[in-house]
């Protein structure tokens, strides 16, 4: 798809990653409709963005009344690409995950996406050519102890996502899961960045993200992009060989549940 000139509702625009995909799709000619909770920080986005169109909104898409005005603003507005990129995260053992924590990651995570698309499916086959394009993450196929839900909550976005393109497959509308690895983002926790940097885990920037995502438009054929090596090998291995990582992985434990905990 030519990006240039295609209207794009992106959820989350005015966290680490979102804001570099707004800044990435503007400068590309995209019209931009930005939502997230703060509208001042999206007010503030917004004017600095290169073009001139783009339309803030600031919307809880965990809520229905969220989800009913983003509905009504992609209908008028004549969206040609949903981007579900907002969620939350929390490091933690889950025996010592609080009841609202696991709704909420599950709701922001994995309902919000599905309960936009399903809405906004109608929207979207009414243009040439559209696309949705899921964020999910490396953690979306390999379950990481200290983040049962989150890990949960993009299996379920991936699994999804793939249910979805084989729904949509004789349709106008591209279905694109997007899983980047760590990313420097005020999503992670002191402790998480703590963990990550006590595991040598390589981190992303979240420039070089938003990059990845809008080269993926580009990509006619493109379903699935996962980003990072090596972790796209140990998705492969996971895969195929799950007790491997598992060994691996249990080796990293102790200082995993150190900041878990």
């Amino acid at each position: 798809m030519e990006i240039h000139a295609k209207t794009v509702l992106l959820t989350g625009s005015t966290g680490g990653i979102g804001l570099e995909i707004s800044k990435a799709l503007a400068a590309a000619g995209a019209r931009l409709i930005l939502t997230g909770r703060n509208l001042d920080r999206l007010n503030a986005l917004k004017k600095n963005l290169v073009g001139e169109g783009h339309l803030a909104i600031a919307v809880d898409v965990a809520s229905e009344d969220g989800v009913d005005k983003l509905v009504a603003l992609a209908q008028t507005n004549q969206v040609d690409v949903l981007i579900n990129n907002a969620g939350v995260n929390h490091l933690a053992t889950h025996e010592q995950t609080s009841s609202g924590e696991i709704t909420r990651m599950m709701t922001v995570n994995l309902c919000a996406p599905m309960i936009l698309c399903s809405r906004l499916i109608p929207v979207l086959q009414n243009r040439t050519e559209a696309m949705i394009i899921n964020v999910g993450s490396i953690m979306g196929s390999i379950g990481m102890a200290g983040s049962a839900t989150y890990c949960a909550s993009k299996f379920g976005l991936r699994g999804f996502t793939e249910s979805l393109r084989r729904e949509l497959a004789d349709s106008n509308i591209r279905v694109v899961y997007f899983a980047p690895r760590m990313t420097s983002t005020a999503i992670n926790s002191e402790q998480m960045v703590a963990m990550s940097q006590a595991l040598g885990t390589a981190v992303d920037s979240p420039e070089n993200v938003a990059e990845q995502l809008v080269s993926v438009i580009a990509k006619p054929g493109c379903i699935e992009q996962y980003l990072g090596w090596p972790e796209k090998l140990f998705v492969r291995i996971n895969g195929l060989l799950p007790r491997v990582v598992d060994r691996a992985l249990k080796k990293q434990l102790p200082t995993v549940l150190s900041y878990a905990r």
